[in-house]
């Protein structure tokens, strides 16, 4: 069970409001400078020179680095507990080069997703942590990329045993 703010619950028991969710996407990678942050929410000015929109949260940011805005669409995980955490994001291709970036490596990027509220983006409603990329697609218009957490089935097993010789300090 997760806890969710009272604005949160506000928001979910009335008909109609002016709370907006917002899911904030960080994609980490080896071969990244520093992570990419992007929003679902285009209500703070960035720069000016380029203008950029995103939203100003210190979700997984020491320094406060902004989230930017960019057409997606996000399909966070549910909370099944018979299947890992899936997630997808479709982003709108704006620049040619995006699906030969996403083509040129065989190592999975990591990506950390949450929930927040446009009015208050430093608290976190809901949050999944260490999703791996496990495809891409793309079209001429789209790129949809799908995460997923490890499933617990690929746990290693059989454990060590609790033994004497083993964990001596367990057998105190």
């Amino acid at each position: 069970m997760r806890r969710v703010s009272l604005n949160a619950r506000l928001a979910i028991d009335q008909v109609a409001t002016d709370e907006l969710e917002v899911v904030l996407v960080m994609i980490e990678h080896p071969l990244l400078d520093a992570p990419v942050r992007l929003s679902s929410d285009n209500a703070d000015r960035i720069s000016v020179e380029p203008l950029m929109y995103g939203t100003r949260s210190t979700w997984r940011t020491a320094d406060g680095s902004p989230f930017l805005f960019i057409m997606l669409d996000a399909l966070v995980p549910d909370e099944e507990d018979d299947a890992p955490a899936q997630a997808s994001l479709v982003l709108e291709i704006l620049d040619s080069g995006i699906a030969d970036i996403l083509t040129s490596t065989t190592v999975q990027a990591t990506c950390h997703m949450a929930i927040v509220l446009a009015s208050s983006p430093d608290t976190v409603e809901a949050e999944w942590v260490g999703l791996l990329m496990t495809g891409a697609e793309g079209d001429s218009g789209q790129v949809s990329l799908k995460f997923s957490m490890e499933p617990i089935t690929e746990e290693p097993y059989p454990a060590d045993r609790m033994t004497k010789e083993r964990f001596p300090g367990l057998h105190r």
